[in-house]
């Protein structure tokens, strides 16, 4: 099988990983790849972006399966252009990927299907803003209705910086979207779908905030651990059974089928599990302890998502043990990250590119927020969380930075659920 991954992020260098291990994959393309892909698959420029373009590469390199990485171009329509032009696709169409473009629509999807989730409030413009606030109350939390990497959502309960997050979304044509506060911890939860059939992963928790203790703003994540000791031994099963699949059948209902990696994050509140948001695509960087866990070869996997035959696709294998990955991000992250720095110690095992380039010469150079996703396996999380911070010690970026903190509360038991 001749896979082409599209995207350029750690996400796509831990699909390649995963995928070049695949006895089943002969072929292996990421496009337009990083510093880190190169090593393991071929690399084609392309503007993830443009369907067409997108399209026309798969056509051109021969692919037998295309796995779309970021939500930019599964919301512009490139898995579409993809299926149009005869080549099976992991990724939704469009239509069905407005579940992550659109907060507005994830939340008339879930009203529709009965999933728990936050009560909302769309904000139709300035004026409502203050309105809706006092009707929510504190904690607040703003979102971004549209995509914002992450980083679009202000939980506070500094009622000023929540306006002043407000007024900037809306001056910049944006539309906000004001949402009830859900106590408790957050779980990520990848379901791969078909669109009919529906298989959960191991769930993982991702670290949003830049700093220690979830001090700082909200970033596209700076680090994951998987799995969860401390989540209830039900939880997956009662997620696929209120969450993930309503939301698939939902969508089938409606006439816009879901195909591919369904995203819940989820609040395990004192009311019980709630939906933050849907993502349409492969978390980041949930990603990267996610896939090195699964035992199941993973081209097998998305391709019978992606051509209708998942209810056939033997169940999942899982490996023991735990994984962790540390993000190290570049100086100014996230509000305004350094590019163009000499990265070293970037080739050691389980370091994963994220925003990286290499010159000329051959130097590996920072070239986004996020350089690397470092990440290790153990036998359980303390010695994941051990061998994750011993390569992070390798890296050499001027003015890098890091949590030390990445699943330090689970390894100490100081997470719990109501």
């Amino acid at each position: 099988m001749r896979v082409l991954v599209i995207g350029s992020g750690a996400r796509e260098h831990a699909l390649c990983v995963a995928l070049s291990s695949d006895p089943a994959v002969t072929a292996l393309a990421c496009a337009p790849g990083n510093a880190g892909t190169r090593a393991i698959a071929e690399a084609a420029p392309v503007d993830v972006a443009d369907p067409v373009a997108v399209a026309a590469l798969a056509t051109g390199w021969g692919a037998d399966l295309v796995v779309v990485g970021p939500e930019v171009p599964l919301v512009a329509g490139a898995a579409d252009a993809v299926r149009d032009a005869g080549i099976a696709c992991f990724g939704p169409s469009e239509q069905a990927a407005q579940i992550e473009g659109s907060k507005s629509f994830a939340k008339h999807v879930m009203a529709a299907a009965g999933v728990p989730t936050a009560r909302s409030w769309p904000v139709g413009g300035a004026a409502e803003l203050e309105t809706v606030l006092d009707e929510a109350g504190a904690p607040y939390v703003v979102k971004d209705d549209g995509l914002a990497a992450g980083k679009g959502v202000v939980v506070t309960t500094d009622r000023a910086a929540a306006v002043a997050h407000g007024h900037r979304v809306l001056d910049a044509g944006g539309a906000v979207l004001v949402e009830e506060y859900l106590d408790g911890p957050e779980v990520s939860l990848f379901a791969v779908t078909d669109g009919t059939t529906v298989l959960p992963l191991v769930p993982a928790q991702d670290h949003k905030r830049r700093d220690d203790g979830d001090a700082g703003p909200n970033t596209g994540g700076m680090g994951a651990y998987a799995p969860l000791p401390w989540a209830p031994a039900e939880l997956v099963e009662e997620v696929l059974a209120t969450v993930l699949q309503p939301t698939v059948d939902e969508m089938r209902r409606r006439g816009e089928p879901f195909s591919g990696l369904l995203y819940a994050g989820l609040a395990l509140t004192s009311r019980g599990v709630r939906v933050v948001e849907f993502n349409a695509r492969f978390g980041d960087p949930e990603t990267q302890v996610v896939l090195p866990l699964l035992e199941t070869p993973l081209a097998g996997l998305l391709h019978a998502a992606a051509t209708g035959t998942l209810a056939e696709h033997p169940p999942l294998r899982w490996r023991d043990g735990a994984a962790v990955t540390v993000v190290v991000a570049a100086a100014g992250y996230p509000e305004a990250p350094r590019t163009g720095d000499p990265v070293t110690g970037a080739d050691g095992e389980g370091v994963l590119h994220a925003g990286t380039t290499v010159d000329a010469e051959g130097t590996v150079r920072s070239a986004g927020g996020r350089v690397l996703a470092v990440t290790a396996t153990g036998a359980d999380l303390a010695a994941a969380r051990q061998a994750a911070y011993e390569r992070v010690a390798a890296v050499r970026l001027a003015g890098a930075h890091w949590r030390s903190d990445i699943a330090l509360a689970a390894v100490e038991g100081r997470i719990t659920v109501d």
